[in-house]
């Protein structure tokens, strides 16, 4: 546990974070352009928000290895490709699918430490696991049969998005452990904006002449998710510990289902819950037990991993 002290109680900005990460998937269902323009410039005006903050750090950047930008480049490109996937898999499936898969990163982020960093976890923490896995198992299962080929889609998208910013997480542990965390998360968007703007320029994509209410869903998904969701729960990382902000990957799919229901009309098959179900489950026993041996430095998973 971090050792200073908050300025409020820790539960208050929690609780504001998790409600504000579970509107993403809201505001993508209510936009109707495509997913790569929303984030594209759900970056970029998250960037200029961040721009004043960010102006003295601006020195540290001259000194960045040639490696290191490397790596900035690739981690970009797996957020942005984090992006596409999952913001994609709102048009095929549901809110509460889509986002119960994405609150597996944990576990992916666990798979890859132990592939790249030799990183061990308890037995407990690989039951837990297993059991979030054998939920989305379920959960993927039951979309085929009661949604079609549709919602099956979407949720393997969903799925290849989490396993994206997985990647891109880990190699942000790299890239942590030398740049400050502020500095990191700006050059990652920046970064992740632009590899998306020339998405959208190789697939002829229109940049300009969207309606007044969708540069409105930009700027909510800037300014909510983003600015009050995951900078706020960087923020709180200078007063809780690293278990207590990652919870929060269970409070976005309750949250977002609870929203996708009262805004969107959208609700579970008894499958699809018991599913949904065996997932929370899995990543509370995952993220109460596990305990890794060998941890350099906090990847701050809520930064930029969730929606």
């Amino acid at each position: 546990m971090n050792s200073n002290r908050a300025p409020i109680p820790v539960f208050i900005p929690l609780f504001i974070g998790i409600i504000a990460i579970s509107f993403s998937s809201i505001f993508v269902k209510w936009s109707s352009s495509p997913v790569s323009i929303q984030a594209m410039y759900r970056l970029a005006i998250t960037i200029l928000i961040m721009l004043p903050f960010a102006k003295q750090h601006l020195p540290f950047i001259r000194s960045l290895k040639r490696s290191e930008w490397l790596l900035l480049l690739l981690s970009g490109t797996m957020l942005a490709l984090h992006f596409l996937l999952w913001m994609g898999s709102l048009r095929w499936t549901s809110v509460a699918s889509s986002t119960i898969i994405l609150a597996l990163q944990p576990v992916f982020v666990m798979i890859g430490a132990y592939i790249w960093f030799k990183e061990k976890t308890s037995p407990a923490a690989i039951g837990g696991m297993a059991i979030a896995f054998l939920g989305v198992f379920l959960l993927i299962g039951s979309s085929g049969l009661s949604g079609g080929q549709g919602h099956l889609t979407g949720d393997l998208m969903s799925l290849l998005g989490t396993a994206a910013v997985a990647v891109h997480m880990l190699l942000g542990q790299l890239l942590l452990r030398r740049l400050p965390a502020f500095l990191y998360s700006w050059l990652i968007f920046a970064v992740a904006a632009v590899v998306l703007a020339f998405y959208n320029l190789g697939m002829d994509i229109p940049m300009t002449g969207y309606s007044g209410r969708e540069w409105g869903i930009f700027a909510l998904l800037a300014i909510v998710p983003t600015v009050f969701g995951h900078l706020l729960f960087n923020w709180l990382m200078k007063f809780a510990s690293a278990s207590t902000v990652s919870m929060s990957v269970l409070g976005e799919p309750v949250g977002a289902s609870v929203l996708a229901f009262l805004l969107l009309n959208e609700s579970m098959s008894s499958m699809q819950a018991a599913g949904g179900m065996l997932v929370l489950l899995g990543l509370v026993l995952f993220l109460k037990v596990r305990r890794p041996k060998k941890q350099p430095v906090d990847i701050q998973p809520e930064a930029e991993a969730i929606g």
